[in-house]
């Protein structure tokens, strides 16, 4: 047996049902339309942005080759505005590249320190901060190189922070950390070390053995 058994029963309940939600039914139907809407008119303004950004970044590139001193002002400009962009980091690197040709240990610092805090790319941080560290060294800081080592970075990365970790170790005349360091970083290329590596280990291992 049918709920409704005639069509104007059927028709009944629907306009009856219709006058008690129909109101909702719209407010609901317009309310989801509009996010729709808002959530497209979201997703073209976000691609807007995008696309000004690369053209600042493009723009600031060309500038930097016909004028390197100038990059300076106008990346760090670019970066305080564009802070949550990938095109920040790629700046900072470029920044701390170009005060490198300087020698000017303190400011490659400070943008491999930004390129570290800003990159949202896991490889692309693992290697500003494996540069950062060697900087710190070239500045004395040891303490500090050991500890931005300490940050979590990909396993293919592990031969260079224990490479470097022994760098640092040598230079505070920690010779056994120093050893197990440059051990490890050997162990971490899988018997594809370079030789000025296996040379660390080498000499250290005989300056060990004349003490």
């Amino acid at each position: 047996m049918e709920i409704y058994q005639t069509e104007e029963q059927q028709v009944e309940a629907i306009k009856s049902y219709w006058q008690k939600n129909g109101n909702a039914i719209i407010a609901g139907l317009v309310i989801g339309f509009a996010g729709f809407i808002g959530f497209n008119v979201y997703k073209d303004d976000k691609l807007a942005k995008e696309l000004a950004v690369s053209d600042a970044y493009q723009t600031l590139v060309e500038s930097a080759e016909k004028n390197p001193e100038g990059l300076f002002s106008a990346g760090e400009k670019f970066i305080s505005e564009n802070k949550e962009s990938n095109y920040s980091t790629l700046t900072a690197l470029s920044l701390a590249k170009q005060a490198s040709t300087h020698k000017d240990w303190a400011q490659v610092e400070k943008y491999l320190s930004t390129a570290v805090e800003t990159s949202k790319d896991a490889g692309i941080k693992a290697i500003a901060t494996v540069r950062l560290a060697r900087v710190q060294i070239q500045l004395e800081k040891i303490d500090a190189a050991l500890t931005t080592l300490n940050a979590p970075l990909p396993a293919s990365f592990k031969a260079s922070v224990e490479e470097i970790k022994g760098d640092a170790y040598l230079l505070q005349d920690k010779k056994e950390l120093a050893r197990t360091a440059y051990q490890e970083a050997i162990a971490a290329t899988a018997g594809k070390a370079g030789p000025a590596l296996q040379m660390k280990l080498d000499d250290l291992a005989e300056n060990i053995t004349l003490n």
